[in-house]
Order: structure tokens, then C-alpha cells, then sequence
């Protein structure tokens, strides 16, 4: 045992060797000596002319080689994804299905990434009913499954519904099937089949052959404009102010940032916030990587699918950095990363 005490507040130290300090001092008590009888070095305070004689004492030191590897471990997943098996079972029984009292093993991999969120639900509970051979079905391998259960078996909308439907798509699946809510959503990809279920029942009729299915039509045609201003404040109702208007028609034209400076009352905050209606329609892949942000912060709305109009922030004077920025204990995405392809509006 290497036990090594440093006087707070000190510049300098001193080296003392031995087994133990013989005798108590005002920075090492007796009970201090008695806690650590297998002490080989204490560092005190003492000046630089005491350091000489302090090394002499040291006794002989034999150095050794340490080698340490750091490998990537487990990560334990949030709460929602502790609690899917209680939502599980009570789906199950709920449902006309049974939870084995068997032990079972639910391999969420990459081992090393942290679990969040409740839409493993769908995927856990179809795994559990074809391994325990109360579902059989031949589309499980070209197909993904995302989706929260309720209590009673239906299923509930969930984020990042559509970045999830894109790695599907990457990944060679031909099918996802999700919440019937978040089936508007997931069908802005096209080039594979988005199937809304309302519950877990209307899931496995599909899965087992019983009845077809109708995939959602996709919403929308390539490098189509989108073009939808749902703002009712209007830039053209501003009267006067022609040179703040110029400033912001080539600042909205050419995505240029403004700063507005002047006394209150004079129109700044009601000029910003008209500004949305000038900017110009977004095109496809704009409003793609603009849905993509609003869904996995959970901001597109359950019946919500395609954004169709540029966003306009404006967070409070006393908006935290995480909240701003971004980031936190579990990442989300802050204000200015909302605000991509559209306006991010700081007063004061």
C-alpha cells in the first residue's frame, strides 16, 4: 500500500521514508498513523533546503512495468427499457398471449450501447411469441419492428420514427411495421412499406398469414418543393421600416444572420417574427433533415409526418447551454440544432 496525503494549500512538500511516521505531528495525528500502519511514503509540508536529506533516506526503489487495457463494457439501459417486461406481460395476458415462467434472455446488441427509450416493446414481445412458438411466420427476416405497448396491448407512438425507418431501408428491409401513429411519418421514405398496427393482436394476424396488409402511401415525390406556411403573423402587414425590410429580405434570401439593435417599442421582436413568411419553401431534403431533428426530440407530433415549413426558435432569455446547445445525460437536441433550415430568434 503507496499511501500519499498532500497538505491543501501548500507549494511545496516534503519526502519522509519509512514504514510508518514515528510519532504524531500536528498535520498527522495518531489517528491518522493508525488507519494506514502499511504506509511507505507521506508527503508534509516542508521547505525546499529539507528535500536533499529527506531523498537520502528514501530507501532503494525497484521499478516494475504496468500494463492496463480499457475494453468497452456493458452499459445498463434506462428505466423505459427496464420497465417493457412489466408492459410486456400485462400486454401478453391482455392479448390472449402468455409470458413463459421460463427464464428468458433478451439480447439487446451492441452490448456496449446504452438503451433508451420504449420502442423495443414491439420487437421484444414478437422475439418472446416466436421463440416460445405461439407465432410462426416467414417475415421476421425481412422485416423491422418499432413501437411502445400499453398496458392493454395496443401500441403507442414513439420518436426518431423516421431516421429508424431510413436505417431500415439502408439495411435492406422491405417492411416496418410500427404505430398506427406514426405510420404518416414513417412513410416520407419510400422504397420500402410502412404497415400501421393499432395493436400487438392485429400485429401477429398479419405476421402468421391471417389477413393482409395495406402499406401507408408514401407522402410525398422526389425533389418535390414544399411549400405550406401555417404562420398567421404576415411580413406584409408591417408598415414603414423600409430599411429593417430590406435587411431582412436579403438576410432571409441568402440565409444571412442579423443583428437588430434599437429602443424597445420600435418593432425589432414584431419584424423577427414575421421573418418565417419571407424565407423561401423548403425543398425535400431540406425538410427531411428537418422532420429528422423534430423526431428524435420528440417535436413532430403523433399524427405529424413530413415537415412542410421552416422552423422558427425563439427560447426564453434564461435557456440553459444543454438546452440551447444540446446534449445532457441522455443527448437531445438543443435550440439552435431545431432551428436547422429555418430561424433561430434570440431577444434580448
Amino acid at each position: 500500500c503507496v499511501a500519499v496525503i498532500i497538505a491543501a494549500g501548500q507549494s511545496k512538500a516534503k519526502v519522509v521514508a519509512g514504514s510508518v511516521l514515528q510519532e504524531p505531528t500536528q498535520q498527522f495525528p495518531a489517528t491518522c498513523l493508525q488507519r494506514l500502519p502499511s504506509a511507505r511514503f507521506f508527503i508534509t509540508r516542508a521547505s525546499a533546503a529539507e528535500l536533499p536529506a529527506a531523498k537520502a533516506a528514501l530507501p532503494k526503489v525497484t521499478a516494475q512495468e504496468v500494463r492496463s487495457k480499457i475494453e468497452r463494457g456493458l452499459r445498463l439501459p434506462d428505466n423505459a427499457v427496464k420497465e417493457s417486461e412489466q408492459r410486456i406481460q400485462a400486454a401478453f395476458e391482455n392479448s390472449g398471449y402468455r409470458l413463459t415462467h421460463k427464464k428468458t434472455v433478451v439480447n439487446l446488441a451492441p452490448a456496449d450501447l446504452r438503451k433508451e427509450g420504449s420502442l423495443y416493446d414491439l420487437p421484444i414481445a414478437v422475439g418472446i411469441l416466436v421463440a416460445t412458438e405461439q407465432l410462426t411466420t416467414t417475415l421476421l427476416d425481412d422485416s423491422f419492428f418499432i413501437g411502445e405497448l400499453s398496458l392493454d396491448g395496443t401500441l403507442r407512438a414513439v420518436t426518431g420514427v423516421l431516421p429508424l425507418v431510413a436505417m431500415a431501408k439502408e439495411r435492406g428491409r422491405r417492411r416496418v411495421f410500427l404505430p398506427a401513429d406514426n405510420a404518416a411519418e414513417g412513410a416520407i421514405v419510400e422504397g420500402i412499406d410502412i404497415v400501421g398496427i393499432n395493436n400487438i393482436t392485429e400485429l401477429c394476424t398479419i405476421l402468421a398469414g391471417y389477413s393482409d396488409y395495406t402499406p401507408t402511401p408514401h407522402l410525398v415525390a422526389d425533389n418535390e418543393v414544399i411549400s405550406d406556411n401555417p404562420y398567421t403573423e404576415d411580413f406584409a402587414d408591417v408598415k414603414g421600416q423600409v430599411a429593417v425590410k430590406r435587411a431582412l429580405e436579403i438576410a432571409a434570401a441568402g440565409g444571412h444572420n442579423v443583428i437588430m439593435v434599437g429602443s424597445p417599442g420600435s418593432g425589432k421582436t414584431m419584424l423577427a417574427r414575421r421573418m418565417p413568411t419571407i424565407m423561401p419553401p423548403m425543398t425535400l431534403d431540406e425538410a427531411l433533415e428537418t422532420t429528422k431533428i423534430h423526431s428524435v426530440a420528440g417535436k413532430t407530433g403523433a399524427h405529424r409526418g413530413l415537415m412542410s415549413c421552416r422552423p422558427f426558435r425563439a427560447p426564453h432569455h434564461l435557456t440553459s447551454e444543454v438546452a440551447l446547445i444540446g446534449g445532457g445525460q441522455s443527448p437531445q437536441p438543443g435550440e439552435v440544432s431545431l432551428a436547422h433550415n429555418g430561424i433561430l430568434f434570440l431577444d434580448e
